[in-house]
C-alpha cells in the first residue's frame, strides 16, 4: 500500500472529517459541534493520508500556548483529530502522520506537543509521556458536609444564561491560566467550545446552566452545569453534572460548591475533570463519599528538548546532565546539561558524563511537575548514574500545585 500525505485543503474537509468520524465508530457529531471544529481547525496545520482518491488518515495541530512551571506561557502544538480508516489500520499510516507532524511542529518553532488520548497506550511509542492526571468525583450530597472558609457567606451567587455570562467567565479563566501548569490560554474562537450543548447529547439532563460568584461587585468565579432530575419510589434522586468551575478566591470556590451540593431535587454532584489536588477534597468532611478516581489526561512530548527545558523554572537549584534517548526525533538524542533555579534555566548540549539516563517520554511525563522522576526511576524508566542526581532533579522538577488541563481539544 502506498499512501500520500498532504496538507488539508478546505475542499477536502468533508471527506477528511468523515474519515475521522469513521475512525471513532462512525457516529456523526451534532451539527453545531462539527461546525465549531471546522471553524477552529487550522487547515494549514492539518494532514490527510490519501490512498488514491480516498482519505484514510487524519491528524491536526492547533496553535496553543501552555503554562509551564514558573508561570511562563510557551507555544505548543495541540495534536487533535487523529484517526485512521478501519480498512487501513496497522499499515504504518499513523506512524507516517506522526512523523510528518513532529517535523512540522519543529519547523514551526514550537518546543512542545500535547494531546489527550482516546487510548493512552498509542502515543508512548511516539515519545509522548503522561504529564497530567485528572480527578473524577461523585459527591454524595445527602451525606457530605462542607467546612467553608471565612468570607464564604459574603460571596453573592447569581444565575445567568451561559452565553450572557461568557465574557465574565472567560475573564476569570484568563486570570487562572498562569496559576497552574498545564492550563492553556484561550485562543480567539475557543470561548465557544465550553458552551457547546447539543440537545441530543444531554442524556436527559437540562440545558447548560451557569452560576456566577460575585464579591465587591466583581465576578470572581463561575460554575457551568446541567441537572438530571430523577424520581424514585423514595422521592427525588437527581444529579448535578458539573462541567467546569473556576474561582479567584477560596471563599468563592467554596460558595460555588456549597451551591452545587444544595440544588433541590438532587442527591449527588458529578464532575469528570478536576485537578488531583482540588480544594474540594479539603472542603468535604468525608472524601470517601466523593468516590475520587484518577485517570490520565494530558500527554506531552518535548519536540525541542533544549528549548522546552529552558522555558520553565525549577523549584530548587539543579545542575544535571541528562542522556536522552529519542529514536523518533533523533535531533533530541544525546546529552543535555540543564542548569536552573526558581528564576530561570538554560539547557545546552554537552559532552560531559551523564548523571541521569532516560528517554524523551520520561522527560515529557515529568516536564510539568506532576509526575516524579523518582517514581519513574522506581519503575525502571530512569537510570541514576551519579549518586544524588535523581533526588536533585526530582525535587527541582516538582511544583507546589498539580498540573491540570481544563481546556478540551
Amino acid at each position: 500500500m502506498t499512501t500520500e500525505l498532504r496538507v488539508l485543503r478546505q475542499a477536502d474537509w468533508d471527506a477528511w472529517y468523515g474519515t475521522l468520524e469513521l475512525a471513532f465508530g462512525g457516529v456523526a457529531e451534532a451539527p453545531e459541534e462539527a461546525a465549531l471544529w471546522r471553524e477552529l481547525a487550522r487547515f494549514d496545520r492539518s494532514i490527510g493520508a490519501w490512498d488514491g482518491p480516498e482519505v484514510v488518515g487524519t491528524t491536526g495541530a492547533f496553535a496553543f500556548r501552555i503554562t509551564v512551571p514558573g508561570g511562563a506561557v510557551v507555544p505548543a502544538a495541540g495534536v487533535t483529530m487523529v484517526g485512521v480508516r478501519p480498512t487501513h489500520r496497522r499499515r504504518g499510516v499513523l506512524r507516517a502522520m506522526m512523523r510528518r507532524q513532529l517535523d512540522d511542529v519543529r519547523a514551526w518553532g514550537e518546543p512542545i506537543a500535547v494531546l489527550t488520548a482516546s487510548e493512552p497506550g498509542i502515543y508512548g511509542r511516539f515519545g509522548y509521556g503522561t504529564a497530567t492526571h485528572s480527578l473524577r468525583v461523585t459527591v454524595d450530597t445527602t451525606r457530605v458536609r462542607l467546612a467553608v472558609p471565612d468570607g464564604t457567606d459574603e460571596v453573592r451567587l447569581r444565575l445567568s444564561k451561559p452565553e450572557e455570562a461568557r465574557d465574565a467567565c472567560e475573564a476569570v479563566y484568563a486570570r487562572r491560566v498562569a496559576a497552574r501548569p498545564g492550563m492553556l490560554e484561550r485562543q480567539p474562537g475557543w470561548e465557544a467550545q465550553p458552551l457547546l450543548d447539543p440537545a441530543d447529547q444531554r442524556a436527559g439532563a437540562s440545558p447548560l446552566q451557569c452560576v456566577l460568584a460575585e464579591a465587591g461587585g466583581e465576578v470572581v468565579g463561575y460554575a457551568r452545569y446541567a441537572v438530571n432530575v430523577e424520581w424514585t419510589q423514595a422521592g427525588p434522586n437527581g444529579t448535578v453534572r458539573l462541567r467546569d468551575a473556576e474561582a479567584l478566591t477560596p471563599a468563592a470556590y467554596a460558595a460555588l460548591w456549597r451551591y452545587l451540593c444544595g440544588i433541590d431535587l438532587t442527591s449527588r454532584v458529578t464532575c469528570f475533570s478536576l485537578p488531583v489536588d482540588d480544594p474540594l477534597l479539603h472542603l468535604v468532611g468525608d472524601a470517601r463519599r466523593c468516590e475520587p478516581a484518577v485517570r490520565d489526561q494530558l500527554h506531552l512530548r518535548l519536540v525541542d528538548v533544549g528549548a522546552a527545558l529552558a522555558a520553565r523554572t525549577y523549584r530548587t537549584p539543579l545542575d544535571v546532565v541528562f542522556e536522552v534517548a529519542d529514536d523518533f526525533c533523533p535531533w533530541n538524542a544525546g546529552r543535555w546539561r540543564l542548569t536552573g533555579d526558581p528564576k530561570g534555566a538554560s539547557c545546552e548540549r554537552t559532552e560531559d558524563a551523564a548523571d541521569l539516563v532516560l528517554s524523551v517520554r520520561e522527560l515529557g511525563a515529568a516536564y510539568l511537575g506532576g509526575v516524579s522522576l523518582a517514581a519513574l526511576a522506581a519503575a525502571g524508566r530512569v537510570t541514576e548514574v551519579r549518586e544524588g542526581a535523581l533526588e536533585e532533579a526530582a525535587t527541582a522538577f516538582g511544583g507546589s500545585v498539580a498540573p491540570w488541563l481544563p481546556h478540551g481539544f
